[in-house]
């Protein structure tokens, strides 16, 4: 357990504390902000201070997108701490995959890495290389 007593750290919190720090804006200015371009979503400020305060929410659809238009970070980044935070899931590219063409993100457990997906590397090494198995690169 992290020493905030949530079992997979707070990245979704730190988010916006970096954020109200970085931009010395109140959660009430940054709520102002925090529209979701998809969806219309708005997000309010007693939400983005639960947030920041590492409380739970409702994370429905566009809240993320709003989240990440209030502090201006991209949604992949927000989602992706908001997933580890409230899910437990981990997010990143544990190979070094990603080029500046693509990026890759493996979703896995909190605690594993790359040593404990060798097929995964495998394969992703071999689609990177245009050598799918057929039953992988195949249309049915």
């Amino acid at each position: 357990m992290s020493e905030t007593g949530t079992p997979y750290g707070t990245p979704f919190g730190d988010l916006l504390r970096a954020a109200k720090e970085e931009t010395g804006l109140s959660y009430r200015k940054l709520a102002e902000r925090a529209v979701d371009p998809t969806t219309g979503v708005m997000v309010g400020y007693t939400t983005l201070h639960r947030i920041a305060q590492d409380q739970s929410i409702h994370l429905e659809p566009g809240v993320v997108g709003a989240v990440a238009a209030a502090i201006g970070r991209s949604e992949r980044e927000v989602r992706i701490a908001a997933a580890q935070q409230y899910c437990g899931l981990i997010a990143d590219d544990p190979f070094g995959a990603s080029t500046s063409e693509a990026t890759v993100v493996v979703v896995h457990a909190p605690g594993t890495g790359r040593k404990d997906m060798p097929k995964v590397e495998t394969l992703l090494r071999k689609w990177a290389a245009g050598e799918l198995p057929r039953e992988l690169a195949e249309d049915d």
